[in-house]
């Protein structure tokens, strides 16, 4: 696997913008003013599944050769899920996806409407990947990896590069992990482009295991991912992604859950914005960060809005 270049993502534009427009990069002054920051935010949410994922999900099935075109199977807790569904159904390339049993059951309607045959399998995530990694084997079908795709990374990096075309001053740029193609897409366009920015990383600190291989000197993999930011519920760590960020990412900060919650509560206090648990989790990393980040520009990727009615219903009443 090559990591992108800032080539690739210019080449994913094409692509990608056959669906998508340049997303939102907004001040709200209500967030400016619980922050105290001279914050913007880019607003992922406002795409076409709700998630930046559909941007790479549209370069690489756009990108297929015939020969995969018979079928794609991926393993998803619905973001990439629905990036990868929607991308399908535009393309006429059958799509099956395996999701964690009890995942977000709007996700999974989602991915439905959109064509997609769904399988429930494995207590998170992970699981789920396992059981995708056995049945491609069985049915002949393409492994869409949900990080380990250099095309998926350089799709999704063209958010990164409207965020550098509007504000080519930007000092930090705050974005969620998971599975961490955003943040890879963030530190390519970044380097790629000579910019001074720095790229921090916001993991849940109920699913740290990437926050700790990236601080130590080995990777890990973690015992559960028990956090209800289903987009940064990941045990384990990737290649690619990890490779890119290991060198490219400048600070990670972990969140709790009743910190991302309280995520979801300011987006919509202070932006008017409806954010699941990752797609917060970057304002919120703004205020746990207010110290080091006063007197800088300072970017916000909201990477989602995906969160299910019940989750936001716990979260509004507590």
């Amino acid at each position: 696997m090559q990591t992108p270049t800032l080539k690739d993502v210019y080449a994913a534009r094409e692509r990608v913008y056959r669906v998508v427009r340049p997303t939102p990069l907004m001040r709200h002054p209500l967030l400016a003013a619980e922050t105290g920051l001279d914050v913007v935010v880019k607003h992922e949410n406002h795409n076409p599944t709700g998630a930046f994922k559909v941007r790479g999900g549209l370069n690489l099935i756009g990108s297929l050769p015939a020969d995969e075109r018979r079928g794609v199977i991926t393993a998803t807790t619905g973001n990439h899920g629905q990036s990868i569904a929607l991308a399908c159904q535009r393309d006429g390339v059958p799509c099956t996806i395996v999701v964690p049993v009890g995942n977000n059951p709007e996700k999974n309607a989602a991915m439905r409407s959109l064509g997609a045959e769904l399988i429930e399998f494995g207590r998170d995530f992970d699981e789920a990947r396992e059981r995708v990694e056995q049945l491609q084997h069985e049915r002949g079908l393409r492994y869409v990896h949900s990080a380990n795709e250099p095309l998926l990374i350089a799709g999704v990096a063209t958010y990164a590069l409207e965020i550098f075309e509007e504000m080519p001053d930007v000092d930090v740029i705050l974005v969620p992990i998971g599975g961490g193609s955003g943040a890879c897409g963030c530190t390519i366009v970044r380097t790629g482009l000579g910019s001074h920015a720095k790229v921090i990383g916001v993991q849940a600190a109920r699913a740290d295991a990437f926050t700790r291989s990236w601080r130590g000197s080995a990777r890990v993999t973690g015992e559960k991912a028990d956090t209800f930011a289903e987009g940064m519920a990941t045990r384990v760590t990737f290649d690619l992604p990890f490779g890119i960020l290991k060198q490219g990412l400048d600070d990670i900060v972990t969140l709790s859950d009743d910190e991302l919650a309280e995520g979801v509560l300011l987006a919509l206090r202070a932006t008017h914005n409806l954010a699941e648990g990752a797609g917060a989790a970057s304002l919120m990393a703004a205020m746990k960060l207010h110290g080091q980040l006063a007197g800088k520009k300072v970017a916000c990727v909201m990477s989602g809005g995906n969160i299910d009615r019940a989750t936001l219903a716990r979260i509004l009443s507590a």
